[in-house]
């Protein structure tokens, strides 16, 4: 990752998209740029994602355990920035499960 922040949201009544925006907008007024990867603790993943998502505007939201529940690691990373198919709803499950950070 080229540049990142890690942002806390535990409130129990918003969505693991909302967190992720609510990060996501923080991170663009601290660094003036969208961020491209989102690292995650598996728990915060909904079941039958597969270890990862991506959201619109192609940030990709990955699971790893070394980023505690209800944190959110948000970054650039050059190799996260091509965009994502329209038609790819999720990350592979072999590649993603477990992030290497």
């Amino acid at each position: 990752m080229d540049m990142g922040m890690l942002w806390k949201d535990d409130h129990p009544h918003r969505t693991l998209a909302q967190k992720v925006a609510r990060g996501v907008e923080a991170f663009r007024l601290r660094y003036q740029e969208h961020p491209t990867v989102c690292f995650v603790h598996p728990s915060m993943l909904p079941t039958g994602s597969g270890g990862g998502l991506i959201l619109p505007a192609g940030l990709r939201v990955l699971a790893t355990r070394k980023v505690p529940a209800h944190h959110f690691w948000l970054g650039v990373n050059a190799a996260v920035l091509a965009p994502a198919a329209e038609s790819d709803r999720r990350v592979e499950p072999a590649l993603y499960q477990e992030a290497r950070l």
